[in-house]
């Protein structure tokens, strides 16, 4: 479809005018959506299927998608005025728009991902080797539904079948094993790097939202602690903005998710003091107040590690002036490689989802935050995650998958029945122009459809699923203690 386009130049970071080609965003736009499986993995009924009717799920669907980025351009005036053409980031913008606006939000977040990637790159904090494109390691990917096949729940159905045999608490056992494995492993090169000299002063724990961060934390330094090392856990949290810095959106919600929310210069600060052995007066957030209610003095003794548990750890200016050797980063993920029903239409559940689902459980049960909120807030949280987490993982000293088989039929039994969780469509009824909520809700009840659960009883039981299971960070019953911050 041809467009009308009176846009001539492109301004390049380096402020150079260049001519704009359009067929560069249509080459962009495919290549994210191949990089997860094609157009195919964002079709939605009611929402972009015309779209698949009229151009098909290739070339032709990326061409449209391109035009309508032009024509987004064309519509700011600035932008047809010779010295003030629009720059590559307003175009990125632009496709990224677009992308959600007719619901590609898979293909959006694999272009987004790598967009910061190379942001990360030209910034000199990821190199090629740790440049990790749209954020779907294959080789990791491929372990875990190789592992998921030799056990039978690479599908929705192989896990539904399991939980109508009573085989799930055999996949329970394994799926934490290989945790547990990983976890070894991650302890290992822990003691690898202090015994090959490095004086480690710093441990991260690191990962997106839902991802399993708390149990994962406790679990490595028991581990660590058995060959005598000493920890003292920094809250995080304590440096946020205070609440007036934080302006509300139109839907009255603010974004905590972004490293900027916290005050990173002077986070950065006192991690260098507290390295050098000083004493700091680390701040004191009260979120009942929404502000900083007074300050403590902390101080890291010679023989201890500083403990972190952290959205952002691997975030640059965290540790800007820190050397790497003094640092060891865990990140972990929720990653369990699942295909919708019984693997037939070859399309992968989303991780994502899962840790949505996580997330409107823990909100609900633990921080008295609806399951609705969470799902209006969740595009912060991927933008968050999008930008400073996820395309720095390649930065990890060791990858934990926080992502089990099991999780949905153990979260199903909380979104199901009289008690369900799960909003109700006429809940978003004040939110019709939300694309982005109204998607991840219509997935996310489709995916607990399509779920064996199983029952409250089950999950409370300790003997089919473990007191120290990361799914008991969400469902409760967790038997994990959780570090006394400084």
């Amino acid at each position: 479809m041809a467009v009308q386009n009176r846009i001539v130049k492109v301004q390049k970071r380096n402020r150079a005018l260049v001519r704009f080609d359009e067929e560069r965003i249509g080459k962009a736009i495919l290549r994210a959506a191949s990089s997860i499986g094609g157009f195919q993995q964002d079709f939605l009924p009611g929402i972009n299927d015309r779209l698949f009717t009229a151009f098909g799920g290739g070339e032709d669907l990326a061409t449209f998608l391109s035009d309508a980025v032009v024509v987004s351009l064309n519509g700011d005036p600035h932008h047809l005025i010779a010295n003030f053409p629009p720059t590559i980031e307003k175009i990125q913008d632009e496709v990224l728009h677009v992308l959600r606006s007719y619901g590609f939000q898979n293909t959006a977040d694999s272009y987004e991902c790598y967009r910061w990637g190379r942001h990360w790159m030209r910034e000199g904090a990821v190199t090629t080797e740790t440049f990790v494109g749209n954020g779907f390691s294959q080789e990791r990917m491929k372990l875990s539904l190789d592992w998921s096949k030799k056990h039978h729940v690479h599908t929705v159905e192989g896990v539904n079948e399991a939980v109508r045999s009573g085989k799930i608490k055999q996949v329970v056992h394994d799926s934490l094993d290989l945790y547990e494995k990983s976890l070894d492993e991650a302890a290992d090169k822990v003691m690898e790097r202090i015994n090959k000299g490095d004086k480690l002063r710093l441990l991260w724990v690191s990962g997106p939202s839902s991802s399993g961060k708390t149990t994962t934390t406790v679990k490595l330094t028991q581990r660590l602690e058995k060959h005598g090392l000493r920890f003292l856990m920094l809250n995080l949290d304590d440096y946020f903005w205070s609440l007036v810095e934080h302006p509300t959106d139109w839907i009255n919600d603010r974004n905590y998710e972004t490293p900027e929310a916290l005050d990173i210069q002077l986070l950065n600060q006192h991690l260098q003091q507290l390295l050098d052995g000083h004493t700091v007066e680390k701040p004191i957030y009260s979120f009942k107040e929404g502000r900083r209610a007074g300050s403590k003095p902390v101080k890291l003794e010679s023989d201890q590690i500083l403990l972190l548990d952290c959205l952002h750890g691997l975030y640059p200016p965290m540790t800007e002036g820190i050397d790497a050797s003094a640092q060891f980063r865990l990140y972990i993920e929720a990653q369990n490689v699942l295909l919708e029903g019984d693997g037939e239409s070859k399309r992968l559940t989303k991780f994502t989802d899962v840790r949505l689902i996580r997330r409107m459980l823990r909100d609900a049960l633990h921080r008295n935050h609806s399951p609705l909120k969470t799902i209006l807030h969740w595009h912060y949280v991927r933008a968050g995650e999008l930008f400073s987490i996820i395309p720095l993982q390649g930065l990890a000293d060791h990858i934990v998958n926080g992502g089990f088989p099991f999780d949905l039929p153990a979260l199903k039994p909380f979104f199901s029945g009289k008690d369900s969780l799960l909003p109700q469509e006429d809940d978003f009824r004040s939110y019709a122009g939300f694309l982005d909520a109204k998607t991840r809700y219509h997935r996310v009840k489709a995916l607990l459809d399509s779920v064996e659960g199983l029952s409250k009883a089950d999950v409370a039981n300790h003997g089919i699923i473990p007191g120290d299971a990361v799914v008991r960070e969400f469902v409760g019953g967790s038997t994990i203690k959780i570090p006394h911050n400084e």
